[in-house]
């Protein structure tokens, strides 16, 4: 009998849950250590910031769920990981121990590390569901008292899609509001250029993301470096492609959603061997950690590194299919370990993002999301009807305790794009 126990229960480790559970063996036990009993949908943040879906509408009580699937869940959360005793210890003083360890957490926002920024400084955010409700008032404020919009990313951030993507949505709110007109828009992204997105741009996201912002009279600084935030102003230092400042910018804002960069939390931070500097998880291509052969890791907490040289750091997003394929492989290896096999599943880290504007959307696809790969990249109305079809779809697969249906298996396979390398067979060390 072993005991495997997910660390977090986001939308990895929701998923991560359902797919052990059909992996296990009979007499193997399961259980997710997580902070509350409540699942949030993620991407729809940006809807929930401007009105368009409620808390409610995008979060699921995992406790029945977790219940009916045989899944033990630990909603006091988890104060720290002591790997070399395969325990943690939750923040009630508790102890939980486990044969596998899943680390699913996400990651730390790291606000403190721009004075004045997120919503106990003066800019709001949507990475959590809790920061898009307090930041739908915002929005009511702006749209009563019309004035200046900052939206992007500060240095070091990982997930410029919601950034853009929120830039749109904000847009067509305002419009729909009509007051767009007295509201001039200024995206702020330490990218090296607009549409980069953390992977050197997939298909032509550059072309694609420039026109749209044109399009929607949105102005932007890239290689920006957020050096503070005041009350109303934000303070950006542009610099040049070898890192040398060019410009220095002072900018009025009556509203602004900046996205911070991402650490580990603190759970597992500092634990030698286990995470990088940064308190992101070191995994092999097996997602398996070196250190500690029994801890796997999955999502926004994984360390990867930059895919290249940019004068400000621009950190690799973990978009969410390419999170589901880390899923599969992890379920498929530490089955193979319960049943005295070698891992061999290796995933293909896909990266699929449908980003909404509230009227249409741009999509890309890049295979794999690491270089070399093939990209793709699209625009038009379908965009916001697939993501709101692929809301409530996911949804529907938590509420229910699945990891996948048969219909997903078949868009996928007709688009061509595998959660799975082919397995091979490895010569054991």
């Amino acid at each position: 009998m072993s005991h495997v126990v997910v660390l977090g229960a986001g939308l990895g480790g929701t998923i991560m849950a359902y797919e052990m559970r059909e992996t296990l063996r009979r007499e193997d036990s399961l259980t997710v250590v997580n902070l509350g009993t409540s699942y949030s949908f993620v991407p729809s943040n940006p809807w929930v910031a401007v009105g368009w879906r409620k808390r409610d509408d995008i979060t699921v009580d995992l406790a029945a769920t977790f219940k009916r699937r045989n899944i033990a869940l630990k909603p006091e959360g988890a104060k720290k990981v002591y790997p070399k005793e395969n325990r943690i210890e939750l923040n009630d003083g508790t102890f939980v121990d486990y044969d596998y360890l899943i680390i699913a957490t996400g990651p730390d926002l790291a606000f403190d590390e721009v004075p004045g920024l997120g919503p106990a400084g003066y800019t709001q955010s949507i990475c959590h569901i809790d920061h898009a409700t307090a930041t739908k008032a915002k929005v009511d404020e702006l749209v009563r008292n019309p004035g200046p919009v900052i939206v992007g990313a500060v240095q070091g951030a990982s997930c410029y899609g919601p950034a853009y993507e929120f830039a749109f949505i904000l847009d067509t709110a305002l419009r729909r509001a009509k007051v767009r007109d007295r509201v001039p828009m200024t995206f702020v992204t330490p990218e090296p250029y607009i549409g980069h997105l953390g992977l050197d741009g997939v298909g032509d996201t550059k072309g694609l993301l420039e026109s749209a912002m044109r399009d929607r009279h949105i102005k932007w600084i890239t290689n920006a470096k957020v050096t503070s935030v005041d009350a109303g102003t934000m303070h950006v230092e542009e610099v040049n492609e070898d890192g040398a400042l060019k410009a220095k910018h002072d900018l009025p804002f009556t509203f602004s959603m900046m996205l911070p960069a991402f650490r580990g939390v603190p759970a597992v931070k500092d634990i030698e061997g286990l995470v990088n500097p940064r308190g992101f998880v070191t995994i092999d291509k097996h997602q398996r950690n070196q250190t500690y052969p029994n801890i796997f890791s999955i999502g926004v907490c994984v360390a990867i590194p930059p895919l290249g040289k940019t004068p400000l750091p621009v950190g690799v997003p973990k978009t969410g299919f390419m999170i589901e394929s880390m899923v599969t492989a992890t379920a498929e290896n530490i089955g193979a370990l319960l049943r005295g096999e070698e891992p061999r599943a290796v995933a293909t880290w896909n990266a699929v993002c449908l980003a909404d504007s509230g009227d249409e959307g741009i999509a890309f696809v890049a295979q794999p999301q690491i270089p070399p790969r093939l990209n793709w990249s699209s625009q038009g109305k379908w965009v916001h009807a697939a993501k709101v079809g692929f809301e409530k779809y996911f949804l529907h697969k938590v509420r229910q305790g699945k990891s996948e249906t048969f219909y997903e298996g078949l868009a996928l396979d007709l688009l061509g794009i595998k959660k799975l390398k082919a397995i091979h067979m490895e010569p054991a060390e």
